[in-house]
């Protein structure tokens, strides 16, 4: 299906499902995480990192559950070659400001996710969920809700009906600023939600931004095991 076949199918009224499809997903994660900051406060000699696995597994299956209602992303094919290309691009740059924004008046300050063993050395099988996680499953289900949804729904609220292209730099900002909240470092996540906006703006297409997304995490995951900064993971 092209892009404009998509656009045409699209219904003239959302179902009243759609917001909590790309809301659901995105809020069992961030619950699930709050959950495990609780746990660790009654209880810091738990090692609670693999509850990191149940956050993973818990917005999979919310996906799932929903994935026909994910209209946006049924323009897989027509993705060129070159669309793919320009969110590896935006991705590696959104990395580079990441890695230059890392400043203490710019946030930041936790613990992070230490992937070592009890002796120093690095726990594979904790990298592997990690990685998976922040490459395969968070731009998924973080790109549904802070660009499929929240962009467009400030621009619109039947915001399936609402072309990425036209969404307005009000709804830009804002929908940045509040992806910046979300991140120990704001700022970069402030610059992080400007290009991934910009790029789900120009490119009309989900599928890059989550390639842009995923491209970020990757290069950061690498970052983090070649330094052993386990604070910005």
């Amino acid at each position: 299906m092209s892009l404009a076949q998509r656009d045409a199918a699209l219904p003239q009224s959302v179902p009243a499902g759609a917001a909590v499809a790309r809301i659901l997903p995105f809020a069992v994660f961030i619950g699930l995480m709050a959950l495990e900051q609780v746990v660790k406060s009654l209880a810091p000699a738990l090692d609670l990192r693999w509850m990191y696995a149940l956050r993973i597994g818990a917005a999979l299956l919310a996906l799932a559950a929903f994935a026909r209602a994910y209209v946006e992303l049924t323009d897989f094919v027509a993705v060129t070659a070159r669309a793919w290309a320009q969110g590896a691009l935006a991705g590696g740059a959104v990395f580079a400001a990441w890695i230059a924004l890392d400043q203490s008046w710019a946030g930041g300050g936790g613990d992070g996710f230490d992937a070592t063993a009890g002796d120093g050395s690095i726990d594979w099988a904790l990298v592997t969920l990690r990685l998976f996680g922040a490459v395969a499953v968070v731009p998924l289900m973080e790109e549904l809700f802070w660009r499929s949804f929240i962009l467009r729904w400030i621009a619109r609220r039947d915001f399936l009906n609402q072309a990425p292209a036209a969404v307005g730099l009000r709804a830009l900002l804002v929908s940045s600023l509040l992806f910046g909240v979300e991140h120990e470092l704001w700022l970069a996540g402030i610059v992080a939600g400007l290009a991934y906006g910009w790029l789900y703006m120009r490119a009309g297409s989900l599928w890059v931004v989550v390639a842009a997304h995923a491209t970020t995490n990757l290069l950061l995951g690498i970052w983090v095991l070649a330094t052993g900064n386990w604070r910005l993971w």
